[in-house]
């Protein structure tokens, strides 16, 4: 039944802390080994020299999957052949050696594995080449290192880190495209990761070296960026078009052969939106008194503040300068992202939110990056004068919408350094960040349709499938775009629906809509997975009904994303044009799902507000957030028909491939989709609860979740569900990055409400690897409930994976309880947990 207002999310409370449950060891498959003649033509020579190349510093080794704040001059580079999961098992049998995160390894899909031996021990690289030669000469290898033999058979390539690790593939790409016929003098900006050092003065050191090597290629310094927090240093520089081919080519005596470099990357680019379809904007909706302590903060373009729409509802924060250098008819991006947050869509008049909606500018002229300054470092001090110092702008902000992305920086496997910023200032400060996925709006070709009239005559199920197959077959093009990686925030693709009236529809017919009756991920909405695997996106969030244009036929069609329309989006407030001054649009895509997303959060917090007062507002921001993160996610669910689909086309077929079927799965749809009203509140046949606690080192919790005599004896469709949320420590260089890891265990007594683990939904060693873990139990089956029953639900915090995390990490809990069509199951657990009285917050 639909959420009722007036039906709270009743508070649960965990038990005192007590030993975890112990685990299982995971166990790995080896990949095919080359032959051992090829091997020994390839690397002997190589190994040998290893030894002169890296023998300056002995001290210790490590395997890593990332080489951030490594030192990589003394780096091994082993490009594998297949997976690497065998080489980190051999890696951990040598006595004395680090192993990464096992979870953290490239997967079998990447073309390309990469890890990195960090090795700056003499004795150990010595035991390496003595175990390779005797594998070399087909001698039995010693007894505990007969694992070396799949690592040396597997290896594709291996070199110490150089210019072809400075300058990668699709940096190199982007960077020719880009001096493609200008002339040799022209500038053309560069991001230049440098290797970071602890220290400050071999920092600055490294700086002067890197600068000089600019300056000799006739280039300059634009900007630079210092953030311990993260081990980020950086410059932004230019370089003239005839400097940079030689970076392209990776010459060592380019800039691609400075060894204080770790990375040479075009400058970031942000993904576009439209406002489209321009009309006067209709009146305001009236509002009650607006708090002037926001919780929620915009990070993105110059909004028209001055707009009706948006005038009472935001503060504007320039600390960068950039409102002068914005054309007020440029302001598109951050006055649509406001107005989604404060309004929602505005075809559907909701009640715009009670709080002011704190705005930082972070995007300049024409709602792009800032020609002269990192985005990393303006996003890093918009957050800090928010919640850092003695006097923060913003002290109360819980929840940053992000809906920017980079273009050219595709998630591959290792973390950016914007995602490791975020994750790094949500545990800091206890911020929420919600990211958009990133639009890829390039176009594609539908093999299934011969002409654009086949494409339009189709049915809507034909349509379907011919652009699904489209999509998966170029799904390895289609990643999530920086910083959508994040660990500890959430991130949003786009869903296919909006609230344009049935009347209005007709006016975006000139193109096509390939999902008329599936509701499903866009076309252009970027795909997961996430790092290490994890769930990405998070959720799907309306994002309009995206149409598609036929670019072109031959033996069949192209087709390319069409921009929003009246007819095909979702309405905002938008710039003036001549003639009119206070004007609305239509916009689409990741960045306004984002914007509802974090929207459907603001609203979590002022509900939570409304029935707890003091009780929920003095928990820590932290707290909030994570709670928030856990109530956003745990409504989420596929919807049918379009998994069904995924699952019929892509497969893969055949006994034992339910897991790599789901994983299919959830590359389009994340953990799912929802009416946000279900994040909110209840109804009388559903019930949410929510809980907050902490938990040290390896500890679990219990939390009792009272079970309603109305379940019991009925044999009719019912569920459970629990969504457990937190933020991850994250330190620079750790072994781990994900340092912490809590789980939900299965209720030993779940069988017995006639329930099991829902066949639609990611399977648990897929939602176990990011820091949201969410299960579902489903059936038919009548529950057998005692009275005053109650279900144990265990949280525990496993094993750190690296250095040992002192500090309690606390953790938000989302369960529901729902039997469609059961009345009486809301009132009676409210019953059983009835709320005190609210503790009002002071006006």
């Amino acid at each position: 039944m639909a959420s009722d207002p007036t039906k709270p999310i009743l508070r649960l409370h965990p038990s005192a802390p007590q030993p975890r449950a112990p685990g299982r060891q995971a166990v790995m498959r080896g990949p095919q080994p080359n032959s051992l003649a090829d091997q020994n033509q390839r690397f002997g020579a190589q190994f040998r020299r290893l030894t002169e190349v890296l023998q300056r510093d002995p001290a210790g080794l490590a395997l890593r999957a990332d080489p951030a704040a490594l030192a990589p001059e003394r780096l091994l580079v082993f490009e594998v052949k297949g997976s690497v999961a065998a080489f980190a098992r051999a890696i951990n049998n040598v006595p004395g050696l680090e192993l990464i995160d096992e979870e953290e390894l490239p997967g079998d899909e990447d073309k390309a594995p990469v890890a990195y031996l960090l090795v700056p021990d003499l004795r150990a690289l010595l035991q390496i080449e003595s175990l390779w030669r005797t594998w070399v000469a087909g001698r039995d290898l010693p007894q505990g290192f007969t694992p070396w033999r799949d690592v040396f058979a597997c290896l594709r390539d291996l070199r110490v880190w150089g210019p072809a690790d400075r300058v990668q593939p699709l940096d190199a790409n982007v960077l020719a495209e880009e001096i493609e016929g200008r002339a040799d003098d022209d500038l053309v900006p560069l991001e230049i990761e440098l290797v970071f050092r602890a220290s400050t003065e071999a920092g600055a050191i490294n700086e002067v070296t890197v600068t000089n090597a600019i300056r000799l290629s006739g280039g300059q310094l634009l900007s630079r960026a210092r953030l311990d927090d993260i081990a980020y240093h950086a410059v932004l520089a230019e370089l003239p078009v005839a400097a940079i081919r030689t970076v392209i080519e990776r010459g060592p005596g380019s800039l691609a052969g400075v060894e204080p470099i770790m990375h040479i990357r075009p400058q970031s680019v942000m993904t576009e939106i439209d406002a489209n379809d321009l009309l006067p904007a209709a009146p305001a909706p009236a509002a009650a008194a607006i708090a002037a302590d926001p919780i929620l903060a915009l990070l993105d373009g110059v909004p028209v503040a001055g707009h009706p729409l948006l005038q009472p509802h935001l503060n504007v924060e320039d600390h960068f300068g950039l409102e002068p250098g914005a054309l007020v008819a440029q302001r598109v991006h951050g006055s649509a992202m406001a107005s989604l947050i404060v309004h929602g869509d505005r075809n559907r008049p909701e009640p715009p939110l009670p709080r002011r909606v704190h705005c930082i500018p972070v995007l300049g002229d024409n709602d792009r990056f800032p020609l002269d300054r990192l985005i990393i470092d303006l996003i890093y001090q918009a957050v800090m004068r928010m919640r850092a110092g003695d006097q923060p702008s913003a002290p109360h902000v819980i929840i940053a919408n992000i809906s920017l992305g980079n273009v050219r920086r595709p998630f591959y496997g290792q973390l950016s350094p914007w995602a490791r910023l975020l994750d790094r200032l949500a545990y800091r400060f206890g911020i929420l960040f919600l990211v958009s996925a990133g639009n890829i709006t390039s176009q594609f070709p539908v093999s299934a349709f011969a002409n654009r009239v086949a494409f339009e005559d189709a049915n809507a199920d034909q349509r379907a499938r011919g652009v699904i197959n489209a999509v998966a077959a170029l799904v390895a093009d289609r990643r999530l775009l920086s910083p959508s990686e994040t660990i500890n925030g959430l991130t949003v693709g786009a869903r296919n629906l909006d609230w344009v009236p049935t009347a209005e529809r007709a006016l975006a017919r000139v193109n096509v809509n390939p999902y008329s009756d599936l509701d499903t991920v866009n076309p252009s909405s970027a795909l997961g997975p996430g790092f290490a695997g994890s769930v990405k996106p998070d959720i799907l969030m309306p994002g309009a009904r995206e149409h598609l244009r036929v670019v072109a036929s031959d033996e069949s069609i192209t087709v390319a994303p069409a921009g929003p329309s009246r007819g095909a989006g979702l309405k905002v407030a938008a710039p003036p044009r001549p003639g009119l001054e206070n004007a609305e649009g239509f916009t689409n895509g990741t960045s306004a799902a984002t914007a509802l997303a974090s929207r459907t959060a603001h609203r979590i917090h002022d509900a939570l507000e409304t029935t707890y007062g003091l009780e929920f507002l003095q928990l820590t921001n932290t707290q909030r957030a994570v709670l928030i993160k856990a109530l956003l996610v745990h409504p989420a669910r596929w919807p049918n028909a379009a998994a069904g689909l995924v699952k019929q086309l892509l497969g893969p077929f055949g006994q034992g491939q339910a897991s790599r079927q789901k994983d299919n799965i959830r590359r389009f749809l994340g953990y799912g989709v929802y009416d946000s009203d279900d994040a909110v509140a209840c109804a009388v046949d559903r019930a949410t609860f929510w809980c907050v606690g902490s938990l040290g080192r390896e500890r679990s919790v219990d939390v009792l979740v009272p079970i309603p005599a109305a379940l019991g004896g009925q044999a009719r469709a019912h569920s459970v569900s629990a969504t457990l949320a937190w933020f991850t420590p994250v330190v620079p260089g750790r072994k781990s990055y994900r340092a912490v890891r809590m789980k939900l265990l299965d209720p030993a007594e779940i069988a017995g409400l006639g329930v099991s683990a829902d066949a639609w939904q990611p399977d648990g060693n897929q939602t176990n690897r990011g820091t949201v873990f969410t299960r579902v139990w489903s059936g038919a089956q009548a529950a057998v409930v005692a009275e005053g029953m109650s279900l144990r639900l265990k949280i525990q915090r496993e094993p750190d994976p690296a250095s040992p995390v002192d500090e309690l990490v606390p953790f938000g809990l989302a369960v529901t309880l729902a039997m469609p069509g059961e009345v009486r199951l809301y009132d009676q657990v409210r019953d059983r947990v009835q709320a005190r009285p609210a503790q009002r917050a002071a006006p």
